[in-house]
């Protein structure tokens, strides 16, 4: 009887060091986070996914007002998002019931000077689509035209590489870019990929975003995808119920406040909130840091007896960015001709708007609910929200010729200060590895291809995974 008490004593620790050896945390249920946290889940990983925040997406998730279920800033996806649109389709999200599709397009309101770019719905192969986009192009003169022709051949024949990186300005003025074209298409790419201002982005995180975009194979990789539900049903709610389907768990109001190891094998988390108590385990043999980049540089620099003073420098090099979505709220039968428009601004006389969308055209529970985005908006969201909204209705009224517009029946304006980082020339942008066993960094901010977009942070999230996997977690 002895001897098989022992035995079994031996038997669950072996059970228990068994279950712990296939444990990871995951702290920030932002997209990168859930990235990371699906992959490891699918891969038979024990997964603990821990968000402060009551919800989950991080800095792309739902807002929850008095008014409305909103957004804390309105999304465009990418055709070329493959990451991203994988990881949706296996967490069994609808694409078609959850994103608008449109061919590529930039249209500005009839009147205001701008132009009418949009590739035609006729199933043409890339790039004539794009070829004939430019052709049937209005509000673009003929050296325009020859302009963006020119641009592009270069850049397919240059394989869409810098030698040496510059500013988007430089490489627009070294291809003899013409104003109205910088005005009216490479200055808001830029914006809206970046949210840089062009004397300050990065042209080869630019060019990549062409190059996967404009310049791939696939005529859908050009597409626009609209976000038809609020952004954490997206993907992170899905990834989450994914994780929890897989045997793992999911917690939020749990601020990690401290990370330990334990002789180079296990991780140790101190935390605090709602996640406090409960039959569950605070040890794992691999985490996954996902939050922002100033969080996960405080949590490694109070780790004991490690040397991260030089990642830690890196993590806190980043120059915030912020983006400032107003959403605007009239009578139900509101809506504009097309689901979205972009805008020509001109912060000297308070016109802010870069793109405005009509959330009508995407959720019938939204109808009149139009949002106005201004990237890079660090001088805009300086002013008082009343004025910037007044400014914003009156700025849409003006260009649509619509004076209704200019009286929305609420307002609600939503900042995000730390949006993103500043995109710029050769900024350096840390591995996922952290140098230290078993514990990986997940974020927008890694080192990539791609600027602070949704696509950036799932594939780092998945490269985060993959290194945990291919590590002495096994």
């Amino acid at each position: 009887m002895v001897d098989q008490l022992v035995e079994d004593k031996r038997l669950a620790a072996k059970a228990e060091r068994d279950l712990i050896t296939r444990s990871i945390a995951v702290i920030g249920a932002g997209w990168a986070g859930c990235a990371a946290a699906v992959e490891l889940a699918r891969a038979g990983y024990k997964v603990t996914l821990l968000e402060s925040a009551r919800t989950l997406g991080g800095r792309a998730r739902r807002v929850d007002t008095d008014r409305a279920h909103l957004d804390n800033g309105q999304h465009i996806l990418l055709g070329a998002y493959s990451e991203t649109l994988r990881l949706m389709k296996l967490t069994g999200v609808d694409r078609d019931e959850t994103l608008l599709t449109l061919p590529l397009q930039m249209r500005y309101p009839a009147g205001t000077g701008g132009m009418d770019f949009a590739a035609p719905a006729l199933p043409l192969p890339a790039p004539l689509h794009l070829a004939a986009a430019l052709l049937r192009a209005k509000g673009l003169q003929r050296e325009d035209k020859l302009s963006l022709m020119r641009f592009s051949t270069a850049a397919r024949w240059m394989g869409w590489q810098l030698n040496t990186d510059c500013s988007v300005a430089e490489l627009l003025q070294r291809f003899d870019q013409t104003p109205r074209l910088i005005q009216l298409l490479w200055r808001p790419l830029c914006l809206a990929a970046l949210n840089t201002p062009p004397d300050r982005a990065s042209a080869q995180v630019f060019l990549n975003v062409l190059r996967d975009s404009l310049g791939a194979r696939r005529r859908s990789a050009s597409d626009m995808l609209i976000p038809r539900t609020d952004l954490s049903a997206l993907f992170p709610q899905a990834a989450a119920a994914y994780v929890e389907a897989n045997g793992g768990s999911v917690r939020t109001g749990a601020k990690v406040q401290a990370l330990r190891s334990i002789e180079g094998r296990l991780w140790q988390l101190d935390i605090s909130g709602a996640a406090v108590g409960g039959n569950w385990s605070t040890y794992f043999t691999g985490v996954v840091l996902a939050g922002g980049a100033s969080q996960a540089a405080t949590l490694l620099h109070d780790i004991p007896d490690t040397d991260t003073a030089a990642l830690c420098g890196q993590l806190t090099a980043f120059t915030p960015e912020a983006i400032t979505t107003c959403y605007l709220q009239y009578p139900a039968g509101t809506k504009l001709d097309l689901p979205f428009y972009a805008l020509l601004d001109d912060p000297h006389n308070h016109q802010y708007g870069q793109f405005v969308f009509d959330r009508g055209q995407l959720d019938a529970a939204q109808a009149g609910l139009l949002a106005v985005v201004i990237s890079a908006s660090g001088a805009a969201a300086e002013q008082p929200q009343e004025l910037l909204a007044e400014a914003l209705a009156v700025q849409l009224a003006v260009v649509f010729q619509r004076p209704e517009l200019g009286r929305p029946d609420w307002f609600k304006v939503i900042t995000e200060k730390r949006a993103t980082y500043a995109c710029t020339p050769g900024l350096i942008r840390p591995s996922n590895a952290s140098g230290l066993p078993g514990l990986v960094l997940a974020g927008d901010y890694t080192a990539g291809d791609y600027p602070a977009t949704l696509e950036a942070a799932v594939r780092s999230g998945v490269a985060a995974a993959a290194l945990l996997k291919g590590s002495a977690v096994q």
